[in-house]
């Protein structure tokens, strides 16, 4: 039997954005005769499972292996009998009345072959893919050389995702993204389904050109918006993905352009892949040192200052401290405290105000242990130590309290740990969504209720329609909508409302123990779940790992000289060189594992503690969540026992 929409959802490891991708797409085909496919590429987080037991009116396709996006959309659309198919991405919410509004554009516009929408990110920031223009090698030139985002309206530089045309009219354009791309099923069996060739990226570059050959339109249409979060599958900083992009690229080139042109632009192309891959990892390395070496250059320059002070009117004594004492000595002591500081977790995000500080003060006291030991030709001053330590409390703080007050950089403040929330919804979703943060263990405070229409009722701070002053005057860190309450197209107006604030919003979908945002389109969304909560998934006891890791290998590489002696004492040195590199991990599972990612291969199996006992056969699981570094010791431990009671060869 005919439908008369087709949607094709494929998935890989995205559980939660797929369950509320569903819930939209629910509610968006309420009045359409309408089919959904979920292909779900061999997820390891559940994914199956969830769409079986939530959703089983979605015709579910499980690969037991990642066959790529191409070949999965295909597999459904091959199955399929509609007289529309849709290509939907699983991090995507739709408006209630989005599929009804592009199939209305369709039915009046016969020349459209295919059609996306506009497209904001979880910030409410309006996505330029949206609308794309042709990858030429001109086109191409021009990004790379950074002059489309230098003359974005310009119509010779500005063609890469053609900002010279409104995101608010609908337009005729080159490309339209893969994430929401509605097409004709006629126009499908005119120009083919999707190029297998392309694992993943181009093959909606690809699609988009062969519709345009056989003198089809695709557009783009402003007349619905959808959220697209972006960046959940793929990281796309890393230089995996700057290579699988660019490589689409020459797939692309080489298809449709003449072999000479094609040749020129894959060597371009190859160029572009080692110059953005060399920008992705400074990029990276950037925004992870620039904070510590920004505090670093401070907390130096107050100690230089209490020096000087030090010497004029304590010491009475013009340059007494030598050189060295500045290009030496004081640069270690910041170089402690910044690693305490680091430790404790004062680099994580949001800031941590009691993590600084406690992160200084432990350095500081490591510092004064060390001090007493020290020759008294090594030993300055006490005093400036003091003084010195209480000035790095005082300046790392006030940088991130400047930092937050300007827009230039993402730095925020978490009050204590505890964010500050606003709910709006009916009673009943609210008391819901409070459990949800509750069960979740969410460190929260909930600032009160806004009430999701007119007419507010008792016990209620605003009405939606007075968000905004809601805003202003209880400046919260979190909104929380209810999306059975709420309207997903008034959810998204006031998301881009909000850009311009430091306040984060989320959408609890109906009926789901998730409530999912993001910041940004670049990074993995936020949600708040109530299923396990995995300790090696949360970034200070991957910290503590790596630290054990690096403490144990420094040990072993110290102490060489003994363990030669010892059975297997030239391995564990190896090994120990290996963990230090980052290359692999003292305790693991022995290869690396793909459900496991921060799990390197390991010299040590994890898994033999657990023999014999009711965790045998969940010892990952086992490991996983219940990781601290004491677990890594005793395992490194008996390891070490048992090798060293091996009778030698």
């Amino acid at each position: 039997m005919a439908h008369k929409l087709s949607i094709v959802i494929v998935n890989f490891n995205v559980k939660h954005f797929l369950e509320q991708a569903l819930i939209s797409v629910e509610k968006a085909i309420v009045q359409l005769d309408t089919e959904v496919w979920v292909v779900d590429n061999n997820s390891v987080d559940g994914s199956v499972g969830m769409v079986q037991e939530k959703f089983p009116w979605v015709k579910l396709i499980a690969n037991t292996e990642n066959t790529g996006f191409s070949r999965a959309n295909n597999q459904a659309m091959r199955k399929s009998r509609s007289e529309y198919i849709l290509l939907l991405n699983p991090d995507t919410v739709l408006q209630e009345d989005s599929l009804v509004r592009c199939l209305d554009y369709f039915d009046r516009h016969e020349k459209a072959g295919a059609l996306g929408v506009r497209m904001i990110d979880g910030k409410g920031k309006f996505l330029p893919e949206s609308k794309r223009g042709l990858p030429t090698p001109r086109v191409a030139l021009y990004k790379m050389l950074g002059l489309s985002a230098l003359f974005p309206k310009s119509r010779v530089f500005g063609r890469y995702h053609l900002q010279y045309l409104s995101e608010n009219e609908t337009h005729t354009v080159d490309v339209l993204a893969g994430a929401f791309m509605m097409i004709r099923s006629a126009v499908l069996e005119k120009v083919g389904l999707l190029d297998e060739t392309y694992f993943m990226y181009g093959e909606d570059v690809d699609l988009s050109y062969r519709i345009t050959l056989a003198g089809f339109q695709n557009i783009y249409f402003s007349g619905t918006t959808i959220i697209h979060y972006k960046g959940e599958s793929t990281k796309r900083k890393s230089a995996n993905y700057v290579k699988m992009f660019y490589n689409a690229m020459v797939l692309f080139a080489r298809k449709h352009y003449s072999s000479s042109m094609a040749g020129w632009f894959a060597l371009f192309i190859r160029s572009a892949i080692y110059l953005r891959a060399g920008m992705a990892f400074f990029s990276r390395l950037a925004e992870r040192i620039w904070l510590p070496l920004f505090d670093g250059i401070v907390i130096f320059l107050g100690y230089f200052g209490i020096a000087k002070y030090w010497e004029l009117y304590h010491k009475f004594v013009k340059g007494y401290y030598p050189i060295e004492f500045y290009t030496a000595h004081v640069p270690v002591y910041i170089g402690v405290i910044l690693v305490s500081v680091f430790l404790s977790g004062g680099y994580d995000k949001p800031v941590v105000g009691r993590r600084l500080f406690r992160g200084v003060f432990a350095g500081a006291i490591f510092l004064f242990a060390v001090y007493g030991f020290l020759p008294k030709e090594l030993q300055f001053s006490r005093a400036i130590l003091a003084l010195g330590s209480v000035w790095a409390a005082i300046s790392v703080f006030f940088i991130r309290m400047l930092a937050q007050a300007s827009t230039m950089v993402n730095i925020r403040f978490d009050h204590g740990g505890r964010r500050k929330v606003i709910l709006v919804g009916g009673n009943e979703e609210n008391r819901r969504i409070e459990n949800l943060l509750k069960l979740g263990r969410v460190n929260h405070e909930l600032l009160g209720w806004v009430w999701p229409g007119k007419k507010r009722e008792r016990g209620y701070i605003g009405q939606l329609d007075q968000l905004p002053e809601v805003l202003e005057i209880y400046k919260p860190d979190l909104v929380i909508f209810s999306g059975k309450d709420v309207a997903a197209a008034i959810i998204m107006a006031h998301m881009i409302d909000f850009q311009s604030l430091s306040v984060q919003v989320k959408i609890a979908p109906d009926k789901s123990e998730t409530i999912i945002g993001s910041d940004s389109k670049s990074k993995p969304g936020e949600l708040f779940t109530l299923d396990l909560i995995y300790n090696l998934t949360q970034v200070h006891h991957r910290r503590n790992k790596r630290m054990f890791d690096i403490v144990i290998s420094l040990g072993v590489l110290i102490f060489f000289w003994v363990l030669m002696w010892l059975v297997s004492g030239r391995k564990m040195v190896l090994n120990g060189v290996f963990v230090l590199l980052g290359l692999k991990t003292w305790v693991g599972f022995g290869i690396r594992d793909t459900k496991w990612p921060n799990l390197k291969t390991s010299i040590f199996n994890a898994g033999k503690q657990f023999k014999g006992t009711e965790f045998e056969y969940d010892a990952k699981m086992v490991y996983v969540r219940d990781y601290n570094v004491l677990m890594d010791l005793k395992i490194v431990w008996n390891e070490l026992c048992i090798v060293n009671h091996q009778p030698q060869e």
